[in-house]
């Protein structure tokens, strides 16, 4: 659709005649006077002359100066790509009392035109859902087809930040499926390492779902019923008792125990924090650097911007879940004291298990993503 609002651009010459005639009947009158006599006065022929047409500069005697032109162009985006269906206005500012202002659409070249346009100054807006709206400034010369340089259109800051953040999101998703499938012996789940020492960092959904699919693993609870007949054997938290019902107790409280530390320790407090719950597998170095490195990510993570901090969700996700299980083990396996000595002992587990995962744990575990440290950015907190 094509809208116009050029109402006055030009005068109306047969104003300017009326006034000319009605300014020359002074003349005109002694003129007819004077036809009977033989002469004419000089001055009233003069002024009863038409005025002189101005000439174009290539002697053809026709007027040029008021010459419409056409304008013309064409929109793409940063490959080249035409955009169809671009809007582009056309504003012509000081070419009369009214602005004049015309919009077109690109057609499916990306292609578009403007004609009959009078000369001078003008600008053109081009937008296009999806992309920035850019402006371009022009002069246009009467007679003239000005032909302006492909405009390409960029994408438009939010689009722009939207694709990338959708991009994010697959890349770590994939990641996801790939430790999912970390099986120390091709048995035992090991779904909280990462081999890739610039992994992209997990979004809250993400570490929810890596939590969830770590608690109802099967072979999650196979290790919980196996630590929980152990504890019978040796009477560990002797007032659940024996029988069927202190093993049921057992077990309750260990996949209680494990249910809320993962989710609070590695979903929660992690999704609140902005931080990542999993071990970046280091890889290089010597065996001393590898192993400092293993013992200090018990108290040290990564963050979700990629800086190494203390991990705070960790520690205090042992701390929470310890002090919720005063709820549910006997009453002389309760206390502050024991919560903090818990806490502490758990630290020092994970120092070790992080050993582990270091030296032992890759040899041992098949079908692991191809990611060489040595070719990646070393994971050094």
């Amino acid at each position: 659709m094509v809208t116009t609002t050029n109402s006055g651009l030009r005068a109306n010459p047969s104003r300017r005649r009326r006034g000319q005639v009605l300014r020359g009947c002074c003349p005109l009158l002694l003129f007819s006077l004077c036809i009977p006599l033989g002469f004419v006065p000089s001055m009233a022929f003069a002024q009863s002359q038409p005025p002189a047409a101005h000439q174009s500069g290539d002697g053809s005697g026709v007027d040029t100066v008021a010459a419409p032109g056409t304008i013309s162009g064409q929109i793409a985006d940063k490959s080249g790509a035409a955009i169809v269906g671009a809007h582009v206005r056309l504003t012509l500012d000081g070419q009369s009392p009214t602005q004049v202002v015309v919009e077109v659409v690109a057609d499916s070249d990306g292609q578009f035109t403007f004609s009959n346009i009078p000369p001078g100054s003008f600008q053109l807006t081009v937008s296009s859902p999806g992309f920035a709206t850019q402006t371009i400034p022009g002069t246009l010369h009467a007679g003239e087809v000005d032909v302006v340089p492909m405009i390409r259109l960029e994408l438009a800051t939010a689009v722009t930040e939207v694709h990338v953040a959708a991009s994010t999101v697959e890349v770590a998703e994939a990641q996801i499926q790939e430790q999912e499938k970390q099986r120390v012996l091709g048995v035992f789940p090991n779904f909280y390492v990462s081999y890739d020492p610039s992994a992209v960092a997990l979004r809250p959904r993400q570490k929810f779902e890596l939590a969830w699919k770590t608690t109802i693993d099967p072979v999650t609870f196979a290790l919980i019923g196996a630590v929980a007949g152990i504890q019978q054997s040796q009477n560990t938290f002797g007032g659940y008792g024996q029988g069927a019902q202190g093993y049921a107790k057992r077990y309750g409280a260990g996949y209680a125990d494990y249910v809320t530390s993962t989710f609070i320790g590695g979903a929660i407090l992690p999704s609140l924090l902005k931080q990542d719950p999993r071990y970046f597998y280091k890889g290089t170095g010597s065996k001393r650097s590898r192993a400092l490195y293993a013992i200090s990510m018990a108290v040290v993570c990564k963050g979700d911007n990629g800086r190494w901090q203390p991990a705070y969700s960790a520690i205090l996700g042992s701390l929470i879940a310890a002090g919720i299980s005063n709820a549910y083990y006997p009453s002389h396996d309760r206390g502050a004291a024991l919560t903090f000595e818990n806490t502490a002992l758990g630290i020092g587990t994970t120092a070790a298990a992080n050993l582990f995962q270091e030296f032992v744990v890759k040899k041992i575990t098949p079908n692991l993503p191809k990611h060489d440290p040595a070719n990646s950015t070393p994971a050094t907190p």
